[in-house]
C-alpha cells in the first residue's frame, strides 16, 4: 500500500521501486531482517522472552559456558547490553554464573534446564518463521544463499 507523505510524495510499498528489486542490496538486506525480527518478536511475546534473550539462550545451549563477551558477539549485542540481559535472565532463574577458574573477572554463564525448557518452547514457536525464509527454495539454492550470508559476515571481521 503506498502512502504519501505531507510534501505529496509517494512512498512506496514493500516490494515497490527502491524497497523492491530495484533496490540497494544493503537496504534490502535490512528490510528483510527487520520483517524477520518483528515476526520472531511477535512469535515470542507470549512467552515473556524477547529476541535477544532468545538469542542468547541459543547461544548458550549451542556454547555452554560462554562468557558475557563471547555471548555479546554470538548474539550480535554490545557488552553493556549482554549484562543486562544475562542479569534479567539468571533473575528470572534461565542462566547461572560462575567466575572462571583462572581469571577471576570472567564469568562462565550457562543456561538452567528451566532455561532449557523455554528454548525448546519459544523453538517451537519460531521454527515456522524460520522455515518461511527459505519456502520455495531448493536445497542448492538454499546453499547458496546461506554461503552469501556468510561471506558478507566475513568480510566485516576485522
Amino acid at each position: 500500500m503506498r502512502k504519501q507523505n505531507l510534501q505529496g510524495t509517494t512512498v512506496p510499498a514493500v516490494g515497490e521501486g527502491k524497497r523492491g528489486e530495484q533496490g540497494y542490496t544493503g537496504y534490502l538486506l535490512g528490510q528483510a531482517y527487520a520483517a524477520h525480527r518483528i515476526r520472531m518478536e511477535k512469535a515470542l511475546v507470549d512467552k515473556g522472552i524477547t529476541l535477544p534473550q532468545f538469542s542468547v539462550l541459543t547461544m548458550l545451549a549451542a556454547y555452554p559456558g560462554a562468557s558475557g563477551a563471547d555471548l555479546a558477539r554470538l548474539a550480535l549485542l554490545t557488552p553493556q547490553t549482554m549484562s543486562v540481559i544475562v542479569s534479567n535472565l539468571e533473575r528470572d532463574g534461565m542462566v547461572t554464573r560462575q567466575p572462571h577458574p583462572v581469571h577471576g573477572r570472567i564469568q562462565l554463564i550457562d543456561i538452567t534446564a528451566e532455561g532449557r525448557a523455554l528454548l525448546a518452547q519459544c523453538k517451537h514457536l519460531v521454527q515456522p518463521i524460520g522455515q518461511s525464509l527459505t519456502a520455495g527454495l531448493g536445497a542448492e539454492e538454499e546453499k547458496i544463499v546461506r554461503r552469501w550470508l556468510v561471506e558478507i559476515a566475513q568480510g566485516g571481521v576485522v
